[in-house]
């Protein structure tokens, strides 16, 4: 190991650690995410601080967990007396320890994540459930998986899980949010996820039609209110909104045209990669969208050149296929469906909006293709609906039709 890399103090307390063994791995795993040299030593660093309190808690490599992570960010740093040199910023010992764990567990070291324990199993089981068998988008599991672990913690806690202990008014209570001032919407998320458990557990086998029947349902009106729209003036003011001297300008405009020019979700346009394009044809594949069906839309002129400009000029040297990738290491990575959204939302921060939804982006476009004469069903296919009724929707904001087919009011003179 290169010595170099950390003091003698640092080095005493990883050497004499547990730890010990995975430093190599450690630092070749940063080194092939390509982190800088000083990003490796400062993280390295960390990773001693991290090592000391293990050491002095009698800590097994085994019990090293995010549990544990939190513990040492918790509950020792605030009250750090460790000497210098030493590491006391939170926001790089948290960094530095996910990492650690990620390497830990890719050797073997600890249990992988969803082992830890049976609330996280179960969860583990749900989500495959989801997924193949209810065929629900990433972001639909990770919200339902949320809310359900809530509701099995607040229950079980670390005991053995058993559905058919759930009492009805348990069920309610957790639903209604009581003690949390829930919204009408709140409660229709949470009956969902709940409901979606119990329909799982029931197809294993377990008694939960009580349960299933006391989840509250809350009034809803589907498609009820006006979907809200930008007008062609705002549209290009977003697209005007991005100047040259915006940290990572080409990506976050190619992302922003595909949102606008092809109505992709954001969830969609980070799953984008290099092979979905063909230049020649001037098509675009969406493989896995919300739906789970490959689509092909063409690909308009403006937007295939902010892709090109993207790919030429700022995308870093990199194997993976995406095409929109990380901009600071590990470089190797696809970017998050936040990084898409937040480009669009610091867009219409600059156009001194308050707007925090990129989804008027995807209203917008179904907007602009009615009043062009588009048929009902061509937009339905664009925007990659399921049913018609969604896009309905849209014919309530088309005053001049909507207006020519208005009856008079009665006795209107």
């Amino acid at each position: 190991m290169e010595p170099d890399l950390l003091q003698p103090e640092p080095r005493r307390w990883l050497s004499t650690s547990v730890l010990a063994a995975i430093e190599g791995e450690y630092v070749s795993y940063l080194r092939a995410g390509r982190y800088h040299s000083n990003t490796v030593r400062v993280y390295l660093a960390c990773v001693a601080h991290f090592a000391k309190w293990v050491t002095e808690e009698g800590l097994g490599l085994l019990q090293i967990d995010e549990t544990v992570q939190l513990q040492f960010l918790d509950t020792h740093l605030p009250t750090c007396a460790c000497h210098p040199p030493v590491r006391k910023l939170r926001h790089e010992l948290r960094v530095a320890v996910r990492h650690l764990l990620q390497v830990l567990r890719s050797h073997g070291q600890i249990a992988l994540a969803e082992q830890r324990d049976r609330v996280s199993t179960e969860l583990a089981a749900f989500d495959r459930h989801m997924r193949d068998v209810g065929g629900l988008a990433d972001t639909t599991r990770r919200q339902r998986a949320h809310i359900v672990r809530r509701l099995l913690i607040e229950r079980f806690g670390d005991d053995e899980i058993d559905p058919e202990k759930l009492a009805p008014a348990h069920v309610r209570r957790f639903v209604l949010g009581e003690g949390r001032c829930w919204s009408a919407g709140a409660v229709r998320v949470a009956g969902g996820a709940v409901g979606c458990y119990l329909k799982f557990r029931k197809m294993l086998g377990d008694d939960v039609g009580k349960l299933l029947q006391a989840i509250p349902r809350a009034a809803h009106w589907r498609l009820a209110a006006l979907p809200d729209v930008l007008s062609p003036a705002q549209i290009d003011a977003v697209l005007a909104s991005f100047d040259d001297w915006l940290p990572s300008r080409r990506r976050a405009y190619a992302m922003v045209r595909c949102i606008t020019d092809l109505g992709l979700r954001c969830s969609e346009v980070v799953k984008l990669r290099i092979d979905d394009i063909d230049w020649r044809n001037g098509i675009v594949r969406i493989a896995r969208t919300k739906t789970h069906f490959t689509d092909t839309l063409p690909l308009p002129t403006v937007t295939g050149i902010a892709i090109a400009d993207y790919l030429r000029h700022e995308r870093p040297k990199t194997n993976n296929r995406a095409i929109f990738v990380r901009h600071v290491a590990p470089y190797d990575l696809p970017i998050k469906a936040g990084v898409a959204k937040r480009a669009v939302t610091a867009a219409f921060a600059r156009c001194g909006w308050h707007r925090t939804d990129p989804h008027v982006l995807r209203h917008s476009i179904a907007s602009r293709l009615l009043r062009d004469g588009t048929p009902m069903k061509h937009i339905a296919d664009i925007l990659r609906h399921r049913s018609l009724d969604t896009s309905k929707i849209y014919t309530k904001i088309d005053i001049s039709r909507l207006s020519a087919v208005a009856m008079p009011w009665p006795g209107r003179a």
